[in-house]
């Protein structure tokens, strides 16, 4: 099979099922395995796909965001132990800044008993801080139906009354020269004043989000401190390569 060929069975399959394992286009093209790496070299070259640990995935495209519900089960192994890293950082009595989305939703479990307080833009946070009675403050302001999240000029004017100890929040893109990025201007405001207002920032993210760049530029990935899982060493090692960039992988 000629190269171009081989590359349009590559996206076609990608177009289709979203991401693809290497072993499955060695198998599918009766290629070998160094022939279909250089076929994704070319191709990520060429702004067609993302390379990822052990296949690749299409690239996300700018301003497309997915919704909670197609978000809740991707990769959820992955993010609750980025959740249960994150929430090791809090101390008891902290006051904490804690983002709209399934990775950090995934925190809540692990901060009973600390008596902190919680101030978030998440409404699918709420009835699990309810739950454990942990002390909360929600963000008010213009609710964006596909995330349930909290956002528009209300929202940070409300969030700007407050300080914070720490600040956790989700991202839909790392990128070692384009910064922290998600498809909603919007919600990049909030992030980019939740992150000004904090001691501390810890985003979270598992490894498909780095080297991926959204619509809207939150911060710089020197700004904050990741958490991810090493799933994509090769892009966590590139970011690593920064040493104003501090990366934390889980164990």
């Amino acid at each position: 099979m000629l190269t171009t060929e081989r590359h349009q069975f590559i996206l076609s399959i990608l177009k289709e099922q979203g991401t693809v394992k290497l072993q499955e286009l060695v198998d599918q093209l009766q290629a070998s395995e160094s022939t279909i790496r250089r076929d994704l070299v070319q191709l990520e070259e060429m702004k067609l796909l993302k390379r990822v640990h052990g296949g690749a995935s299409l690239l996300q495209r700018k301003g497309l965001e997915p919704t909670t519900m197609e978000k809740q089960y991707k990769a959820r192994a992955e993010k609750q132990l980025i959740a249960k890293l994150a929430a090791s950082f809090i101390e008891k009595n902290d006051c904490i800044y804690l983002d709209a989305g399934t990775t950090t939703a995934e925190m809540i479990p692990y901060l009973k008993d600390k008596n902190i307080t919680v101030l978030t833009n998440g409404l699918m946070h709420i009835p699990k801080l309810i739950e454990l009675e942990i002390k909360t403050v929600l963000v008010g302001g213009t609710i964006k139906f596909s995330t349930n999240a909290i956002i528009g000029s209300n929202a940070v004017q409300f969030l700007n009354e407050y300080r914070f100890d720490k600040c956790f929040l989700g991202m839909n893109g790392i990128h070692q020269e384009l910064g922290f990025t998600t498809p909603d201007p919007e919600e990049a405001l909030l992030k980019k004043m939740a992150l000004r207002l904090s001691n501390e920032t810890y985003v979270l993210a598992d490894s498909s989000k780095l080297n991926e760049a959204t619509f809207a530029k939150v911060a710089d990935v020197s700004d904050a401190i990741i958490l991810t899982d090493s799933n994509d060493e090769e892009a966590v090692a590139h970011l690593q390569k920064n040493p104003k960039v501090k990366v934390v992988t889980i164990k």
